[in-house]
């Protein structure tokens, strides 16, 4: 009883199993008492009945020898009678009661005794199963010390050495395996507690190894590499003659990388009872996981280390860690007053290596020209692949003069190496190199970097094969950064709306009368100022912004001309130059076209400029072009005519409505008598093709006069108007 009188609850299964069990043997020991007590009563019962019953039959027989009035008599000997046939009908049910509470008492024993026998079952299981309270604080300790992270992964072997550590102080042991299986074969990390003797060494180097291949389904006479730890530990290890060896092995799980691990065991003196085996096993399991996970997180880590600085095709340094060493090395070099030199190989046509033989092939070349990167290098130099068919080279304290043999040596190598093919054919590959020194042709890692490109694209210019070198970058990183500049203003007016057109007048050489309008980009700059497009027009084909050009200047200009129309001045045609970008269909002619039909505009009042060297350079989409373009009402000019080499074949082949003869011609009229023959032949056979011509740069009125009397049809120049932002 407790405090308040009340009994006191059992604190474990076996305290509760125990006291159940006495509470149903109670309940038993009653149950026989109180039957035992109910047949004492039913003897008695049945004893005073028979008496009764005796006592009755007596009193009849008596009553018939009295001499009492007929009357009454009867009424007596019926009321007896009445009396005696009571219990007589009590004398048959009293037999069958009783035995009616021997089978329910019985039944009821048995079924008590069944419910004590199930109840004790359920109670050992319930033992065995539960873990108690002391076990479970054990199992936590040593499950707490496992907890990954950077640290441990990549030093993982003395991560396990400090979770076995906290596990043997909680769950004592001798040896703790750990089993691998690498690609050179089996390996065994064996752990000791202590300080053993010799002879447990060779107790678990042999007997318990061979147990736990045997038990890992293994062949017991597999060699094996065995790696020995000790843990500390305050006991030493006496002389020990068996051990308990609790194993488990690696789960079949699909995609878990565990690096090999094939299991671990666990090997005591002691015989941990069943509880704690199912502890130490589940302790054991997230072992194997933890070990496996550490081990594969541990070689994954290093390996993106290490590929973080390295290429992973050719094992050389990479960009990354070029770039940090080079910007090392020009601190260093500062510092001490040293000079160094870069150099950039590039591979000859290695495109159809790739093209002919395949990646594979391509991918050897690579490997072998890293090798000899590395081998014809000193151990202080520094060599990269930047990537593709790029290497580079850093020579410390190595000026112009010796980088120029280290890079012939390296040519003359790289030129000599044969390579075989996939089919057995042997062939060569040249190499590029381009030269900078540091301080001499750069000082900064951005400026280094540039000028051995530019070395680099210097020697492909000079025929491959060679080697370039830069006397100084100084200049042409300028022009590349003016040009890197208007590049980003080009997008910026782009963005702000600020690419106008300007209109140039185009009369009718036999009329006089202004017959037409070119358009002609310009630039508005914040300042007011105004770029001409010949300040920026190759700069907008170089980096792709002629789409952007083109649907900005075609917009103005037909609003522009929509604006002439409503002003009600005759109408004339409007000249738009196209870039060579809207060959390959870019959509500016559905552009114009949707315009034309929003603004009432007639398609054929539009004549779209290109290039004769750009409309040559891909007659497929130029012819392409024209079929699109005649679809949709727009007529087309050929402007810069003549100054192709075979510009003739070109007549014949395509169809223009009017061609722009190249103002080269133009402008020498009347210097030339080849240039005024030229002119005067390409116009009257332009002409008997049905091919009207417009001449350009008439810049005089002698030249105007001129091409009058040749009977050119157009013409255009500062002499005729200047360009202007409006349509006069």
């Amino acid at each position: 009883m407790n405090a308040a009188g009340l009994p006191a609850q059992p604190q474990s299964i076996a305290d509760l199993r125990l006291h159940m069990v006495q509470r149903f043997a109670q309940l038993l020991e009653n149950q026989l008492r109180n039957q035992r007590f109910a047949n004492a009563i039913s003897t008695m019962v049945s004893d005073v009945h028979d008496d009764v019953m005796r006592h009755l039959d007596r009193a009849l027989h008596s009553l018939q020898r009295m001499d009492l009035p007929a009357p009454e008599r009867q009424m007596l000997l019926d009321g007896l009678q009445h009396a005696l046939q009571r219990c007589k009908h009590l004398q048959a049910a009293l037999p069958l009661l009783v035995e009616t509470r021997k089978l329910r008492a019985l039944a009821n024993r048995t079924d008590l005794r069944s419910m004590m026998l199930r109840f004790d079952d359920t109670a050992q299981k319930l033992a065995g199963t539960l873990v108690q309270k002391e076990l479970l604080e054990r199992q936590s300790a040593v499950l707490e010390q496992i907890i990954l992270s950077h640290e441990k992964v990549t030093q993982w072997k003395t991560f396990v050495q400090e979770i076995l550590n906290s596990f043997q102080e909680v769950f004592p042991f001798q040896f703790f395996f750990i089993a691998f299986g690498e690609a050179h074969g089996l390996s065994l990390n064996l752990y000791y507690v202590g300080h053993p003797t010799e002879e447990n060494k060779r107790l678990a180097r042999h007997r318990l190894a061979r147990q736990l291949l045997r038990e890992l389904h293994l062949p017991e006479d597999a060699p094996l590499d065995i790696e020995e730890f000790e843990i500390d530990s305050h006991h030493h290890q006496g002389p020990i003659d068996d051990v308990e060896m609790i194993m488990v092995s690696v789960p079949e799980i699909e995609n878990v990388n565990l690096a090999g691990l094939l299991g671990v065991a666990y090997a005591s003196t002691r015989r941990p009872g069943v509880q704690e085996i199912a502890i130490i096993r589940s302790i054991l399991a997230v072992m194997v996981m933890v070990v496996g996970s550490s081990k594969a997180l541990g070689r994954t880590l290093s390996e993106l280390e290490y590929y973080s600085t390295h290429d992973p095709l050719t094992g050389l340094h990479n960009r990354r860690y070029f770039n940090e060493m080079l910007e090392y090395e020009v601190g260093r070099s500062k510092r001490h007053g040293h000079e160094f030199s870069l150099l950039m190989l590039d591979l000859d046509d290695f495109k159809d290596v790739n093209d002919t033989w395949g990646h594979p092939c391509g991918d050897m070349v690579l490997r072998r020209i890293a090798e000899t990167l590395q081998a014809e290098t000193r151990k202080g130099d520094l060599s990269a692949r930047l990537g593709g068919d790029e290497f580079i080279l850093m020579l410390t304290e190595t000026g112009r003069d010796g980088a120029q043999v280290v890079a012939e040596k390296l040519r003359r190598r790289l030129k000599e190496q044969h390579y075989l093919s996939p089919d057995g054919k042997r062939f060569h590959v040249t190499t590029s190199i381009g030269i900078v020194s540091y301080p001499r042709d750069a000082d900064t890692v951005s400026d280094l970097m540039a000028g051995v490109d530019m070395g680099l694209y210097r020697a492909k210019e000079r025929g491959k094969d060679t080697i370039a070198t830069l006397e100084s970058v100084g200049t042409q990183l300028r022009n590349n950064r003016l040009t890197r500049d208007l590049v980003e203003k080009l997008r910026l007016a782009l963005r702000e709306n600020r690419v106008i057109p300007f209109f140039q007048p185009i009369y009718d050489c036999r009329s006089g009368e202004l017959c037409a309008y070119e358009t002609l980009a310009r630039v508005r700059e914040p300042d007011g100022n105004t770029l001409s497009a010949a300040s920026f027009i190759e700069t907008i084909e170089r980096y792709g912004l002629g789409r952007e050009l083109d649907r900005a200047v075609v917009g103005h200009a037909l609003q522009a001309l929509r604006q002439r129309l409503d002003d009600g001045k005759p109408p004339v045609k409007l000249f738009i130059n196209l870039s060579v970008q809207e060959l390959q269909g870019r959509g500016v002619i559905g552009f114009a076209e949707h315009l034309c039909t929003r603004l009432g505009i007639p398609p054929n009042t539009v004549v779209f400029e290109i290039l004769e060297r750009d409309a040559i350079g891909d007659m497929t989409h130029t012819r392409s072009f024209l079929s699109t373009l005649r679809e949709k009402g727009f007529l087309f000019a050929l402007d810069d005519f003549g100054s192709g080499y075979n510009s003739f074949h070109y007549l014949r082949e395509l169809s223009f409505d009017f061609v722009k003869i190249d103002g080269a011609f133009v402008r020498n009229i009347l210097n030339s008598k080849i240039d005024h023959s030229l002119v005067r032949n390409l116009t009257h056979l332009c002409q008997d093709i049905g091919i009207q011509v417009v001449a350009e740069f008439v810049e005089s009125p002698e030249l105007w006069e001129a091409l009058q009397g040749m009977g050119c049809d157009y013409a255009q120049g500062y002499h005729l108007g200047l360009p202007s932002p409006s349509m006069p």
